[in-house]
């Protein structure tokens, strides 16, 4: 039986995939704007066992793109605020928070072998090296979120591989990691073919280069990033069922 809130989604997965999905683990390693967006969409449609990862607090500056980012989230951490967004909309949803920066000492009591999938959404190069080369070597279903900052148009989004990616500087840092580690570098990725716009605005005196010049980002082009990773997860975790 159909729970009744999947019954719209069901008119495109059947029963069968939908079984598969409620029974599957997914992993979500960073909850910005791509990571958040990605999760919700798993729990929309009906995946019921989640690993969300990341350790950061809601700010003010994520309001224009985070979904769990609001008023009264602010100062929260992201992981709790996420948790009770995807729980007020199935409240059956089993999440595993991690609050906890993914690195390659920990990667593997982060994922271990039994996941059935993993989005990484993190922007951090080791830390996305230290995943894929995770999955790769157990042979878990993952995809991988290129720049979606400095960026406008949505439309530009598309899944391809990382070999296809081009005018995006974290892609090209990722193909030569990915080349260096002896890495498949024909993974899927969710890649912006726009070309990114140049940041040069100094919002403070911090030290750090990303906190006084950070990237601009839009509400469009990190939550479709999203949306397609979770599209792609779904799709691969019922592709036997076709």
């Amino acid at each position: 039986m159909v729970d009744e809130s999947l019954i719209r989604i069901a008119l495109l997965l059947d029963e069968k995939k939908l079984n598969q999905l409620a029974n599957c683990h997914v992993a979500v390693i960073g909850l910005g704007g791509v990571g958040a967006m990605a999760a919700e969409a798993l729990v929309r449609c009906g995946v019921k066992h989640l690993i969300l990862v990341d350790h950061d607090v809601v700010s003010i500056s994520n309001l224009n793109r985070q979904i769990q980012s609001t008023q009264k989230t602010i100062g929260h951490k992201k992981v709790d605020a996420l948790a009770q967004r995807l729980l007020s909309i199935h409240p059956d949803v089993m999440i595993t928070r991690m609050d906890t920066f993914i690195s390659e000492d920990n990667i593997a009591d982060v994922l271990g072998t039994s996941v059935s999938a993993v989005i990484d959404a993190i922007d951090t190069v080791s830390g996305k090296c230290a995943i894929i080369e995770h999955c790769q070597n157990h042979q878990i279903p993952m995809i991988s979120s290129l720049g979606m900052g400095n960026r406008m148009d949505p439309t530009k989004v598309s899944i391809v591989k990382l070999s296809q990616t081009k005018e995006d500087p974290l892609a090209k840092v990722m193909r030569y990691q990915v080349r260096k580690r002896k890495l498949n570098l024909h993974m899927p990725v969710v890649f912006s073919s726009e070309i990114p716009k140049k940041q040069t605005i100094e919002l403070n005196d911090s030290v750090i280069r990303k906190e006084k010049m950070p990237p601009s980002s839009s509400p469009f082009v990190p939550l479709a990033s999203g949306l397609a990773c979770a599209y792609y997860i779904v799709s691969k975790l019922t592709e036997e069922s076709e």
